[in-house]
């Protein structure tokens, strides 16, 4: 079996040599994979590329860790471990507990109340989070509508938004698709009309995430309808308690309620609202989803699933099965070519260098990943995988189980993973999108 990482503190170059040893050794079906030798070229490369973390930065990743132990509370932790159901109440305990340190904003400057920390410190704080079992940080507020008003917000909305975000007392959501205007996001319909000191804001949007909790919404609106799509359309931050605003749920597959439809019936915005200039909303919103589609890459809980998913196989006796091994392997591998991808960028940030456009790709990757770590898990608990209570993802529920405790959140998650490969721009057409910019 491939190990990799069964030391936080060993560096990732040290670990991708480990990997290469272990693949070369074959995975259990006789197979040898024959490294090339290195050519001059790629040692040149590799130097070019340090993919080792400085004693600064361990320390730093030592710092982390010691603070989450002492702070996240341990009821959140076994939940998050063990993939039952998170409340709001959990999800916004623990961000207030960041928020107190200033680490909500972990991605902020100093200068907007953050803690500054480069690329590198950012990957370690997420990952010592990750595996601690701390719950995903909700998106929407801190990691992207803030850095779009830090951006381009005028001070007016940066006092009057950003510090509400940090403390984790005010929640926003995400209102960009519609009915018909997903991936295609540019075709969105949703009005925005000026009349004197506000916008008179008419539409639908849907998929809407954590809506029914959200404070505040930021939204893509159609401004004009002169020119080509894009632009005429305009960023507006919209009070969810404005009048003419309706939250109506979307049950899903597995009986939660994650998203939403959100209704615009002659909302009154005022102009004050609008971030940056009029029908240059797209721009800001291109911002945004390379912040959304780095972030649903989230290599680190890729690592944690991974150790989840070799328990869960140990438990259900299908350790032993070689070929199911092989299959874990090979999500091993690709999960150290992702993150790979992923130091590969703090290297070039950390070097000065303009580091590639890869957003796509880890969106891609990333998610692809996600889908097969919770196919293997449903596979490695058979017939009781596929057995769903909806009671039992709750924690602390005495009912009984259809087979081991653990087996009761598979069916839940494996749908719920479907997903990924289709919010935050699906991935046909991220495919499109990495082929035009990045191979030309």
């Amino acid at each position: 079996m491939v190990r990799w990482w069964g030391s936080r503190d060993a560096s990732p170059g040290k670990r991708h040599a480990r990997l290469a040893r272990a693949v070369t050794a074959g995975t259990g079906r006789g197979r040898t994979i024959v490294l090339k030798p290195a050519t001059a070229e790629d040692r040149q490369r590799r130097h070019a590329m340090d993919l080792n973390f400085t004693p600064e930065e361990l320390a730093f990743r030592q710092e982390i860790r010691q603070w989450v132990r002492e702070h996240l509370p341990a009821d959140i932790s076994h939940k998050v471990h063990n993939a039952l159901r998170l409340t709001k109440d959990d999800l916004q305990r623990w961000a207030r507990i960041l928020g107190a340190r200033g680490w909500l904003g972990y991605g902020w400057p100093k200068e907007f109340g953050g803690p500054g920390w480069n690329a590198v410190q950012r990957h370690l704080f997420e990952e010592e989070c990750a595996l601690a079992g701390a719950p995903r940080i909700v998106p929407f507020g801190p990691v992207m509508v803030a850095p779009v008003i830090q951006a381009f917000g005028s001070p007016e909305q940066q006092q009057r938004h950003l510090p509400g975000i940090m403390s984790g007392d005010v929640w926003w959501c995400q209102g960009y698709s519609e009915p018909g205007s997903g991936s295609d996001l540019a075709s969105l319909k949703t009005r925005a009309e000026r009349r004197g000191d506000v916008y008179v804001v008419n539409g639908q949007k849907t998929w809407t995430t954590l809506a029914q909790h959200a404070d505040w919404i930021f939204c893509l609106v159609r401004t004009s309808f002169e020119g080509k799509p894009q632009t005429g359309i305009s960023f507006l931050l919209i009070d969810m308690k404005t009048p003419g605003i309706s939250v109506r749920p979307i049950i899903m597959l597995d009986g939660e309620h994650e998203v939403n439809e959100v209704f615009f019936d002659n909302v009154e915005v005022p102009v004050g609202n609008l971030v940056g200039q009029e029908n240059q909303g797209w721009t800001y919103a291109k911002y945004l989803l390379a912040h959304e589609r780095t972030n649903i890459a989230d290599v680190n809980r890729a690592k944690r699933e991974l150790e989840r998913l070799k328990r869960i196989a140990k438990s259900e006796g299908v350790w032993d099965d070689v070929r199911f091994r092989d299959q874990i392997a090979l999500l091993e591998v690709d999960i150290v070519a992702l993150e790979m991808m992923v130091l590969r960028v703090l290297s070039a940030e950390r070097g000065g260098k303009k580091q590639l456009d890869v957003a796509g790709l880890l969106k891609i990757r990333g998610s692809e990943i996600q889908q097969r770590y919770t196919e293997l898990m449903m596979l490695a608990g058979g017939p009781y995988a596929t057995a769903y209570v909806h009671e039992a993802m709750d924690a602390g529920w005495q009912g009984e189980h259809v087979g081991a405790a653990w087996l009761a959140p598979l069916a839940s998650t494996y749908f719920n993973m479907r997903k990924t490969t289709i919010y935050g721009g699906s991935n046909e057409v991220q495919r499109n999108i990495v082929a035009q910019t990045v191979l030309g």
